[in-house]
């Protein structure tokens, strides 16, 4: 992403949330980012789409949610364009008094109904809010769990007696 926008707080922070869930990872594109797991969507940041002048994040909900959120409180959800009728709402991140961990909820939530089922058991809502209360912004890349990435990588050595 261009320097010039990821000094903006709200992405960073965003990032933190969006970035401490199981197999996260972020795609950019201009002003905008993009959240996978694996290779589905769970989470959209959006700066000035289409120059509406917004700043908000876009995350999957489950059905009639999103028309009763953008009902009951106007003034920091909408209708994305495009995807809002396939069951996403969009969160304003440009409002006064914005709740950090409403937001954590908001992406763990989508997160949860995106991420393969043995993922969305992991997915944790205090992890996302941790990630928002503590103070460094991880900028490099996510430390590596799983697999050797090759798989001729010699095996590791057995700290303990061999059996015969």
């Amino acid at each position: 992403m261009k320097k010039a926008y990821t000094k903006d707080g709200r992405l960073a922070r965003l990032m933190k949330i969006c970035l401490a869930l199981p197999e996260a990872i972020q795609e950019s594109a201009g002003r905008h980012a993009t959240f996978l797991v694996r290779k589905d969507t769970f989470a959209y940041y959006l700066n000035d789409h289409h120059g509406d002048g917004i700043i908000s994040v876009c995350c999957k909900v489950p059905p009639g949610d999103n028309e009763a959120l953008v009902a009951a409180h106007p003034e920091k959800f909408y209708m994305p364009a495009y995807i809002g009728p396939q069951g996403w709402v969009a969160l304003r991140l440009d409002v006064s008094g914005l709740d950090w961990d409403e937001v954590a909820e908001l992406v763990v939530g989508s997160y949860k109904l995106v991420a393969p089922k043995r993922l969305a058991l992991l997915a944790n809502s205090d992890r996302a809010k941790d990630a928002v209360a503590s103070t460094g912004v991880r900028t490099g890349p996510r430390p590596r769990t799983g697999p050797p990435a090759r798989k001729n990588e010699p095996r590791r050595m057995r700290s303990g007696p061999v059996k015969k």
